[in-house]
């Protein structure tokens, strides 16, 4: 049995896919702690999680949702900045408060989300053998690949990769904040050399939710490095999906979803609606809960056929025939493992890279989501319904999904590199007998 402490940013999305390897973790008998701020504790579901708040008095219960409202519409640099501090002030939370935490429950392996610097930072600190999980798009950097927050193509020739590397440089400045948390923290705990996200990844075992030939080609991925795809729970996959009035047969079905963050965003769902009813097209609008009842009636009167908070989302993909999505990596590689072709419209974080893949894939089209009208919706979905080589692609993906490792996998690789790695940490530090 092994004691392991969770490492993730606080959003839902992420937690969720955590969550699911903690189950399987746990399922096998391990311990499993979570660490974050209070208010945390209401994304985790299952109740044999050891959640462990800290930071009680800078992060009060309550508190969160300003900061994910800031993640979901930062706007412009200013409020992007902003939300860059957020990141650094949890960061710098977590390596405040967290190392006493992991010595008081006799943590001996961290799973680290790539996107929470505290993780990697704090196991090599403390010495703690650790496994980075790539929730979002992997952090890890070569020079062909465009950061995950760029939209741009893969590209090998020298416009491309001097685009890549002078993009880097623009994102590690902006990137600032977090780093001088990373660096103040680091001298501190002996580890001064961590600036980047990169820089944090573990050398025993790096996790991605992607598949290899859904991700950008990866010429110098380290040995550590595994795509085990969508880290998922198995309970709630029987769910069925129930609509009243029925979908009409033979009627194109269409599945928009802007995750939990983007839910609220009524104008892009009206013009999604308006551009589905001019292709005589049915759409369900899932909004997680970012919607009012006024907000549900718009939708409604401008071409939607069904609008509700949640619906099980396997089921309504197993339904549809085009998916309309903002590019988070969870709602896409669930769409490529029912098959589904897609139109992406990235708004934040990595969709922009999430959706750069689905056009490398050929598994569906990209509008920028500020500047798509209803007519150019209609245009990409008219093309996605008639063009039956995006369906074709995508179920090509989704075999390579389904036979992907899981979290069933992914928790086979923990366990044979980190277990045996902390049963050498402690054999170094027993004292040695007279």
């Amino acid at each position: 049995m092994t004691r392991f402490a969770v490492f993730c940013p606080p959003f839902p999305s992420h937690a969720a896919a955590l969550e699911a390897l903690a189950a399987v973790l746990i399922d096998r008998g391990h311990e499993v702690f979570w660490i974050h701020r209070p208010d945390v504790r209401g994304h985790l579901s299952d109740p044999r999680i050891r959640f462990v708040a800290v930071g009680t008095a800078r992060c009060p219960e309550g508190s969160l949702p300003a900061v994910l409202a800031r993640a979901a519409k930062p706007g412009g640099p200013l409020g992007l900045r902003r939300v860059i501090r957020d990141v650094a002030d949890s960061t710098d939370m977590l390596c405040s408060e967290a190392p006493a935490v992991l010595r008081e429950h006799g943590v001996q392996a961290v799973i680290a989300d790539q996107m929470e610097a505290a993780g990697g930072l704090l196991a090599r600190a403390l010495r703690l053998p650790f496994a980075s999980v790539a929730c979002a798009l992997p952090v890890n950097r070569e020079p062909a690949l465009p950061l995950p927050v760029m939209p741009w193509p893969y590209a090998t020739n020298e416009a491309g990769l001097h685009r890549n590397a002078v993009s880097a440089r623009i994102h590690d400045w902006m990137m600032q904040p977090l780093a001088k948390v990373m660096g103040a923290h680091g001298a501190l705990l002996g580890v001064p050399t961590m600036r980047t996200l990169d820089d944090c990844v573990s050398p025993l075992l790096q996790l991605s939710q992607t598949t290899a030939s859904f991700d950008f080609p990866r010429e110098h991925a380290p040995p550590a490095f595994h795509h085990v795809g969508p880290l998922r729970a198995t309970s709630g996959r029987s769910e069925g999906l129930s609509l009243e009035p029925a979908p009409a047969p033979g009627k194109p079905f269409v599945f928009a979803s802007l995750g939990t963050l983007q839910g609220g965003r009524l104008r892009l769902f009206i013009r999604i609606a308006r551009a589905c009813r001019a292709v005589g097209a049915q759409l369900l609008v899932a909004h997680c809960g970012g919607l009012g009842a006024r907000a549900e009636k718009a939708l409604l009167q401008a071409g939607a056929d069904w609008v509700t908070d949640f619906v099980p989302q396997h089921a309504a993909l197993a339904r549809a025939d085009v998916l309309v999505t903002h590019a988070g990596l969870n709602t896409v590689m669930d769409a490529l493992a029912a098959g589904v072709p897609m139109l992406a419209l990235p708004i934040a974080f990595d969709q922009p890279g999430v959706a750069a893949r689905v056009v490398h894939a050929g598994v569906g089209l990209r509008l920028t989501h500020a500047l798509a009208s209803a007519k150019d919706i209609e245009r990409a979905l008219r093309a996605l319904l008639e063009n039956n080589d995006f369906r074709q692609r995508a179920a090509v993906q989704g075999l390579a999904v389904k036979d992907a490792p899981g979290a069933q996998g992914a928790a086979d690789l923990i366990e044979r590199a980190l277990a045996p790695a902390h049963e050498e940490v402690e054999a170094r530090d027993e004292p040695v007998a007279a």
